[in-house]
């Protein structure tokens, strides 16, 4: 669909990158990854062609539309939220309105034998055709469906774009994107505003979404469930990996490895040989063994190793005062904004060192019981800020109370206490500060810059809760994990306001949900959260899980070959319930018989079918282990693939074993 070739993009000295080259294929769920500033952006527009490279071809099919959501775009306040989502559809009502002059036309012409009135006629059949395929008629329907699956009420549709915020106002844009049904989708950072629950109808809907997708995102749970192929841009080389992100993250760790064996092999080699010229050079006898072996040398293509970008370090929030046992307690809190109220009756408990998250959609008073903790905004009821607490705040506007005037250093260097200070450049270093950047002032900064240079701050203040209202809005992967590590790693109470699911996986114990003027509380991790909540859901709509096993939905897996392979929904694994207590019939007793006979013969055939493909990833390894074979990114995912293909069959077996048992018990105690 889209080709690239030799693509290079310099400013300044160094280019972004060089001799980049790949395909943009239909379907493609592309990843595009990398450190900030390694060329992410640029490289998303370049392809949609406001932006041209130094060197080399982007190509582009004439008839190919693209639809491109920047992180920053220059948003309309004339007109409500319905109608600037009809937008999408310029093109249908331009096709709409010239149908209905050639219906026009066709219906006051008498002409009907003459060769310009059949070709009107031919011309309008096309276009109605083409019309009625697109879903014009329906669009209405597509828009609210969009518009809510993103986070609006029904109750927005008409209100005007200019009441909401900008985080909203990149909701309604992206709605506009995916409703035209472009045929490659370019986003950059889609789920910076969103919610949860937002999050996931996204994944979905590109899930489905017959259109190609080149993503940028620092969320990993979306951009994995998201792609099935990965562009890396590190050090100004763009590689390709045909997995998704997770696998991707093994690939390029194995992949190194096995380049770094080769060329130690091959170094060695290089010795062997060179001790063997240096002894034997000027013995009459070994002259030719010699010159064979400087032959050989000059024949070698030295191994080249990937270079790796590592530059992210480890940091520790400084030693906090020992706090109260009860930081936070609230009972009976209520906040109304006039007559509407955001949440009544919230009490909760929260204990010293305990890490806990609010999450819920936008709007639902997350931000603004944090207010209330902070004692920024007044509420009804009693919330009480336990004894000796002292609270570190970054709230989303924290940027903006940096002062303009200091440098980045200098704005780093006035927090920092003792030790610290002597690795304020490593620090700077690993959220992208590093080398000039340092000695940049705060006001010539983005809004991003300055929201990381505010964590920052905060990282070094000596506080024992710490309140962090979507901390990684504009942080990258590498410097997530720092944060991550460092509140892992923090004595004190945290709360944390954030939709980043993997950001928040591993790190909080207990989730605060927010929604319909009510807070609840869950116990456990964000992924128990989840589950509960979908289960919750289920039991309410009564249609999902009778979609997911349905017969029409078989599960797909990749064959060692790389293509899918369909196994259906495994209903042929249909475990049965608890042995029934009633004696069986002799038809029921046949019926059980005639299942474990096919069950035997079901575990013998995946049996064969794991041994199999043992053998054949025993071979992959032998193959892997070679020196020649180090970069030989085919032979790796064809090991990849057949370790899948093999993990599915052990998978069936299991089931199959276990459903043989359950037929097995069955006939026993009946």
């Amino acid at each position: 669909m889209i080709s690239v070739e030799g693509l290079k993009v310099e400013f300044g000295i160094k280019p972004l990158f060089d001799d980049a080259s790949f395909v943009i294929n239909d379907k493609d769920r592309i990843a595009l990854v990398g450190k900030n500033g390694a060329g992410k952006s640029t490289m998303l527009k370049i392809l949609c062609g406001q932006q041209k490279p130094t060197a080399g071809n982007i190509s582009v099919p004439n008839d190919t539309k693209i639809g491109y959501l920047p992180q920053v775009m220059i948003l309309q306040d004339d007109t409500t939220v319905r109608e600037e989502a009809q937008k999408a559809f310029a093109d249908n009502k331009r096709m709409k309105e010239r149908l209905d002059r050639m219906n026009q036309e066709l219906a006051e012409r008498t002409d009907y034998e003459s060769e310009s009135y059949l070709a009107l006629i031919e011309k309008y059949t096309t276009e109605h055709e083409q019309y009625m395929m697109m879903g014009a008629e329906n669009y209405e329907a597509e828009i609210e469906r969009t518009l809510t699956g993103l986070g609006f009420e029904r109750t927005d549709f008409e209100r005007p774009t200019s009441e909401f915020s900008g985080g909203w106002r990149m909701r309604i844009e992206l709605a506009k994107i995916l409703l035209q049904k472009p045929d490659v989708l370019l986003l950059d950072e889609p789920t910076n505003h969103l919610d949860i629950e937002s999050i996931q109808w996204l994944e979905q809907f590109l899930a489905q979404s017959s259109s190609a997708v080149v993503l940028v995102s620092h969320d990993r749970a979306f951009i994995n469930n998201v792609s099935n192929r990965t562009l890396e841009i590190s050090c100004g080389k763009v590689i390709d990996y045909k997995v998704k992100y997770n696998e991707y993250v093994v690939l390029r760790k194995e992949r190194r490895e096995q380049q770094l064996r080769a060329y130690e092999n091959q170094q060695k080699e290089v010795a062997d040989m060179k001790a063997f010229i240096e002894r034997f050079r000027y013995q009459a006898t070994k002259a030719v063994q010699v010159q064979q072996k400087i032959k050989q040398l000059e024949k070698i293509v030295p191994i080249e190793v990937d270079d790796v970008d590592n530059s992210a370090m480890h940091l520790k929030f400084p030693p906090c005062l020992r706090s109260g046992d009860y930081p936070i307690i609230c009972d009976e809190v209520r906040k109304d904004y006039g007559d509407h109220t955001v949440f009544d009756h919230v009490t909760l408990t929260i204990k010293r060192g305990e890490k806990v998250a609010f999450v819920g959609k936008n709007g639902e008073g997350k931000s603004t019981l944090v207010k209330c903790i902070m004692g920024e905004i007044p509420f009804t009821g009693e919330l009480k800020v336990g004894h000796n607490i002292q609270i570190g705040y970054f709230a989303q506007n924290q940027a903006q109370l940096l002062d303009e005037n200091l440098t980045v250093y200098q704005t780093i260097d006035y927090v920092a206490k003792g030790e610290i200070r002597l690795k304020i450049n490593d620090i700077l270093g690993a959220f992208m500060f590093g080398g000039e950047e340092s000695d940049k002032k705060v006001k010539v900064l983005s809004g991003g810059e300055r929201s990381r240079l505010a964590m920052i701050r905060l990282l070094l203040e000596p506080v024992n809760l710490l309140i962090l209202d979507e901390p990684t809005n504009h942080l990258d992967m590498p410097s997530k994990d720092v944060l991550k590590e460092a509140i892992k790693a923090f004595d004190g109470t945290a709360i944390i306001v954030s939709h980043d699911r993997e950001f928040l996986d591993g790190l909080v114990s207990k989730v605060y949900e927010f929604g319909g003027g009510k807070v609840r509380e869950h116990l456990g991790g964000i992924y128990d959260f989840l589950r509960a909540k979908k289960i919750n859901d289920l039991d309410q709509l009564g249609v999902k899980s009778a979609a997911a096993a349905s017969p029409a939905n078989p599960v797909v897996s990749a064959s060692a070959s790389g293509s899918p392979v369909a196994t259906g929904n495994m209903d042929s694994v249909d475990i049965p319930q608890e042995p029934l207590k009633k004696a069986l019939s002799y038809e029921e007793r046949k019926a059980v018989q005639r299942k474990i006979s096919k069950y035997e013969h079901y575990v013998k055939e995946r049996e064969a079918a794991v041994e199999k493909l043992e053998a054949r990833l025993k071979e992959l390894d032998e193959e892997l282990m070679k020196p020649e074979n180090a970069a030989n990114m085919e032979l790796v995912t064809l090991y990849t693939d057949v370790k899948f293909e093999l993990d599915c069959e052990v998978d069936r077996w299991e089931q199959a074993c276990e459903a043989l048992e359950s037929y097995q018990a069955k006939l026993k105690n009946n």
